[in-house]
């Protein structure tokens, strides 16, 4: 059985779905559950597009053990040189440069000849070897290009030094049996002289479907994301083609060294912090996929599971069970709970996200996984607070104008301030604007239930915008007011660290 290779761009392609911006320290914790995954390369950024995302490699590269640390970078010299200075530290590095090749692209993009092309790629291949070993090609919107002349580039790459080419789907164009015939003409073309990568866009929903006939037709690395996310539609997911490997060994006589039961938790921490919700039907990870409500299916579900699921829930790391805690439960369980969720926090974290705890715990009568979750990520991605919420209450009713009285923290002064507004929402914000005196703009404006209940925590996820520059918030309360206050709080602060 072979093995496919894991290449994860989360971080850089994922990172382009409009409002998935992330920032350093929130890119090294999904880079750390990367890792914990067991994903074969992380392509960290985008070295040269910003001085944020060359930060980011060189980090991740610092701090990241086990996967290939990986810079993408035009196949031009500053982008090579400038990918080369962002992973030169990590242990394992790779080069990821790229070309377009189809004649749209050439015509009325680069405005250049394919012989150009062709020799561009082999010049700028030839100089990222000259840095690394590890140097991976991409003959960019590779599906839109004439065959003959994608043999040719292809060839001369890995003749430079390539050890990885990889055939994207820029635009999400091919069906899945022409996308096969182009993998194993590829092959056929270069035989074991380098890995064929393949890099799928889901414009028509077939990345997945695309992937796996590449897979079957001799690629051995499929570049996805968490959940899907990406340019567009977005990108192959991750955990469909995992788990369809998994599942249908006995069809693809392929694996990959992916950790499953890290998948769910995975597929939350990215939902966490780019604010970027899974539907619910989503394959694998949606709230949904191993729900089952139809009588005839929990008839035969209760007889024998594999009647109606063909994965269980705790390959990918759903619990059958949950570990409930209360205010009574003491420190060792707490940690002892973090550590089987995967969390491997400071001292300092652990008693911080431990008071939240018992504080919660007076508010709810049962702690779940998800509650914990949320206040571990909470902690272990803190903004530093400028402003700081001590105080809310709010009234407001049918016959009664919604009014806010809140006390704030600013820079560890305690500042008061009473507004009113359209609800009481709506009154917390417009006096939170006024003791801050920010003018910033609410883009948007998400709730969701963590738990189910009355007593549910609530969370509150907000997009604010001033000056140009965007930040999301995130808060979660029992008490749905504070958790909008802490959100527009939390991503005033983030405003506030940009400026800074």
């Amino acid at each position: 059985m072979r093995a496919v290779r894991i290449f994860d761009t989360t971080l850089r392609d994922g990172e382009q779905s409009p409002g998935a911006s992330m920032n350093v320290d929130e890119k090294i914790q999904i880079a750390k559950q990367l890792a914990r995954l067991g994903v074969d390369v992380i392509e960290a950024g985008f070295a040269i597009s910003s001085q944020g995302d060359f930060d980011a490699i060189k980090r991740i590269g610092d701090e990241v053990e086990g996967p290939v640390i990986c810079s993408l970078a035009r196949a031009k010299e500053e982008d090579i040189k400038r990918a080369w200075e962002a992973v030169r530290n990590a242990r394992k590095k790779r080069i990821h440069t790229f070309h377009s090749t189809s004649d749209i692209h050439l015509k009325y993009q680069f405005k250049v000849s394919r012989e150009e092309a062709l020799k561009r790629s082999v010049e700028m291949v030839k100089l990222a070897r000259s840095f690394v070993d590890d140097v991976e090609f991409s003959p960019m919107d590779a599906t839109r290009t004439d065959v003959g002349y994608l043999l040719e580039v292809v060839d001369a790459v890995v003749d430079a030094g390539a050890g990885t080419v990889n055939i994207p789907d820029t635009v999400g164009y091919a069906m899945p049996d022409e996308f096969g015939k182009m993998i194993k003409a590829i092959k056929e073309r270069i035989g074991g002289r380098a890995v064929i990568s393949v890099h799928c866009h889901n414009d028509l929903g077939l990345a997945v479907a695309n992937s796996l006939s590449a897979i079957s037709n001799g690629a051995g690395q499929v570049e996805c994301t968490i959940n899907g996310i990406g340019e567009r539609a977005g990108n192959c997911s991750m955990e469909e083609v995992v788990m369809s490997l998994r599942t249908r060994r006995d069809f693809f006589d392929a694996d990959t060294n992916i950790n499953t039961e890290e998948i769910i938790r995975s597929s939350r921490l990215v939902t966490k912090i780019t604010g970027i919700p899974v539907q619910p039907n989503k394959a694998i990870v949606g709230a949904n996929a191993f729900a089952h409500e139809s009588g005839i299916h929990q008839d035969g579900l209760l007889k024998e599971k594999t009647t109606y699921e063909i994965m269980r829930p705790e390959s990918i790391g759903l619990q059958s069970t949950k570990l409930v805690l209360g205010k009574h439960s003491g420190r060792h369980a707490f940690k002892a709970r973090l550590k089987e969720l995967g969390y491997d926090l400071t001292p300092e974290e652990i008693e911080s996200a431990f008071v939240k705890l018992k504080h919660l715990a007076d508010q709810k009568k049962h702690i779940f996984d998800e509650d914990i979750e949320t206040l571990v990520s909470e902690e272990v991605s803190k903004t530093p607070e400028i402003y700081q919420l001590a105080g809310l209450s709010v009234s407001s009713g049918m016959k009664k104008e919604p009014k806010a009285a809140i006390r704030m923290k600013v820079k560890g002064k305690v500042v008061r301030k009473t507004a009113t507004g359209d609800g009481p929402v709506d009154a917390t914000y417009k006096a939170i604007a006024s003791i801050t005196k920010t003018k910033s703009k609410l883009l948007k404006f998400e709730v969701k239930g963590i738990t189910g209940g009355t007593d549910a925590l609530g969370e509150v996820m907000v997009s604010l915008e001033e000056n140009g520059k965007n930040a999301r918030g995130n808060g979660a309360d029992t008490d749905i007011i504070v958790a909008a206050a802490k959100a527009y709080i939390n991503a005033l602060n983030k405003l506030a660290a940009r400026k800074k």
